[in-house]
């Protein structure tokens, strides 16, 4: 399913900027916190 509004990432595009609050009060800024050049974003969206 497309979607018009909504870009998808190819090969050799800059990770877009985002800031999300995790759990312990603190927050986290990417891509600028990660680590590596290769890296896993994972959603844990709790327990349904």
């Amino acid at each position: 399913m497309s979607r018009a509004d909504c870009r998808i990432l190819d090969t050799g595009d800059a990770f877009p900027e985002l800031k999300f609050d995790i759990v312990g009060g603190e927050s986290i800024a990417l891509p600028e916190d990660f680590g590596e050049r290769w890296n896993v974003l994972l959603f844990y969206r709790g327990h349904w």
